[in-house]
């Protein structure tokens, strides 16, 4: 899948919700004001592979399940999902490079159409405390660039990654990676339950190609009106 060419374009609004059918209706609503909509672990395990269809009816699907297992059953569950032709899915990094190198050999028995295979590195909704709670002394950041070198290196497309460590990511890996960056929120939004942010504008310019933005949009009166003005908002 080829990187966004305009604003809109990189526009990934995430219809976490439950509901097939209120998610079918935004989906609806936001078609032509977003690149693509995000299936996540919420709307797959509730509706499973018919919402990935039914969302792709209106926009490519970034299939966000963060796979994370033994490199067998890894390339098992990779080889289920691609019939269902998503343009991206996500993996966890911490899985280590035996199971992306796993993924990214079951995904090129898809050929051309494979999707995007994008390693996620340290959610955003952690912090240095929460890292540090799970046995990580190092700094998000460092954490980060650890993890996507070594994803990149074992076959990973890009990367997903919090707005605060695009730069860094571009200044380390160059513009090869593709970088999805979740943890966006328009100015004077509400952060909800994510430590490490920014505004639409500020990860363009860190280096992000797609911005994951939910609830701003989806919990918005006009979902593709805010879709829109994010967009609008972000430089060239």
């Amino acid at each position: 899948m080829a990187k966004p060419s305009d604003s809109a374009a990189r526009v990934i609004p995430a219809l976490d919700t439950g509901d097939l059918t209120r998610a079918e209706a935004m989906a609806a609503s936001l078609s032509g004001h977003c690149g693509l909509l995000k299936v996540g672990l919420e709307l797959f395990c509730a509706a499973g592979g018919p919402a990935v269809t039914a969302i792709a009816r209106h926009a490519p699907v970034f299939l966000d399940v963060k796979l994370h297992d033994i490199p067998n059953t890894v390339a098992g569950a990779l080889r289920s999902l691609l019939p269902l032709r998503p343009a991206m899915v996500t993996l966890h990094a911490g899985g280590g490079p035996a199971m992306l190198a796993a993924a990214r050999t079951e995904a090129e028995k898809a050929g051309a159409d494979r999707p995007l295979l994008l390693a996620v590195t340290v959610l955003t909704s952690m912090d240095a405390a929460a890292l540090a709670a799970t046995g990580v002394a190092d700094a998000p950041a460092a954490q980060v660039l650890r993890l996507a070198r070594m994803a990149v290196g074992a076959g990973a497309d890009g990367l997903v990654c919090s707005p605060q460590e695009a730069a860094l990511l571009r200044a380390e890996l160059g513009p090869g990676p593709a970088l999805v960056v979740p943890g966006v929120r328009p100015a004077g939004s509400a952060v909800g339950d994510q430590a490490r942010v920014a505004t639409p504008a500020e990860a363009v310019a860190a280096g992000a190609d797609w911005i994951v933005v939910g609830r701003p949009i989806t919990g918005a009166a006009d979902p593709a009106a805010t879709a829109a003005a994010i967009a609008a908002s972000i430089p060239g």
